[in-house]
């Protein structure tokens, strides 16, 4: 009887400790099933040199190489999520208390690394491909920008608040600036556009193709530039500038130390009296935020346009008192060349013209 009911006992207990399993299986499945439901770790996406890119979610910890991108990151009003960047990123200046990690060219990995990323931003035209590269074989995501027109320096603006999980951000951000562009062309829209000479560097002299985003800045301000070239940055002879005579030079400041005479002095420089622009001082100076790919741009856009097209920016509607004194101008009065920017305006200014490095 015993060896009968034996076997019938392990069975029955078997079967009870199996039952307690899969209820324990079944249980703990159930408690844990909202981890399939919840948001993935990464999230693909494509960057604009058209590589595709895991990016980890939420996005909470952002190293920038470029000054432009950093800059966007600001812009955004994601500047807590910033934990480092480059040398040269200087604007604004919150920016430059940020952890360096050396430049754009040549940053540090070590240093990268050691402050875990969850992304690294960077552009085509600033950094190389073996940083890129280096930082995906240390498991590091990337992002690339790469725009080439104020449109799509804006648009690329807003691609950069979806990565970083800001959408709302960039929309609001884009919206604006289109709208003050907007509102500028209905300003000077119909008017004959003015022939300058954006100046890159003096010695020699390089300026802008007609390919870049700055040549796209002067056309949104009402100029166009004098070289029709398909280099970036194409070299130009005096002899040619002086063949072509343009309306204006402009220039953008520099905050280089290194960089050599300022601007009033540059019809001292050989060769350089020749351009009549010169020899007159028809100067325009504008921020250097025009050498750089990001939403500030829009700002030196209008600064720009406001020494250029001054009329345009005048209230239309005078006063008698005003109208009369326009009419008739008090002795001795000279009205003032609003196209250009006066000697004393420069020295107070004093921007550099041995030119400028368009750091992006």
């Amino acid at each position: 009887m015993k060896e009968v009911a034996c076997p019938h006992f392990r069975s029955a207990f078997l079967a009870a400790i199996a039952a307690l399993l899969f209820c324990a299986a079944l249980s703990h499945s159930q408690s844990t099933s909202p981890i399939f439901s919840a948001s993935p770790a990464y999230r693909e996406v494509t960057d604009e040199t058209g590589r595709t890119v895991r990016v980890p979610q939420p996005v909470n910890r952002i190293v920038s190489l470029a000054p432009s991108l950093t800059e966007t990151v600001y812009a955004l009003g994601l500047q807590d999520h910033l934990v480092g960047d480059t040398e040269f990123c200087d604007y604004p200046a919150d920016a430059q208390k940020k952890t360096k990690v050396g430049g754009g060219i040549n940053p540090s990995l070590e240093l990268i690394a050691n402050l875990h990323p969850d992304i690294v931003l960077v552009t085509k035209a600033f950094n190389r491909l073996e940083t890129v590269q280096s930082l995906e074989n240390l498991g590091i995501s990337s992002y690339a920008s790469d725009p080439h027109t104020v449109e799509e320096i804006i648009s690329s603006s807003k691609k950069l608040s979806d990565v970083l999980g800001a959408p709302e951000a960039g929309a609001t951000l884009a919206g604006e600036l289109k709208r003050r562009l907007a509102n500028l062309q209905q300003r000077i829209g119909a008017l004959p556009p003015k022939r300058v000479l954006f100046v890159v560097w003096t010695q020699p002299l390089i300026s802008v193709g007609k390919r870049t985003f700055i040549a796209d800045a002067l056309r949104l301000a009402g100029a166009t530039s004098i070289v029709d070239s398909a280099q970036d940055w194409p070299q130009v002879s005096l002899e040619e500038v002086a063949r072509l005579q343009p309306d204006l030079l402009v220039f953008a400041e520099s905050h280089s130390e290194s960089a050599s005479p300022a601007v009033e002095a540059l019809a001292t420089l050989p060769g350089w009296s020749i351009v009549e622009a010169v020899s007159k001082r028809r100067i325009a100076v504008i921020s250097d935020a025009v050498n750089r790919p990001a939403p500030r741009i829009v700002s030196a856009i209008e600064d720009l346009a406001k020494q250029l097209h001054p009329d345009a920016f005048t209230e239309k509607s005078e006063s008698n008192k005003e109208k009369i004194e326009k009419d008739n101008p008090a002795p001795n009065h000279r009205p003032t060349n609003h196209s250009s920017v006066s000697p004393g305006g420069l020295r107070a200014r004093m921007p550099i013209s041995g030119g400028c490095a368009c750091v992006r």
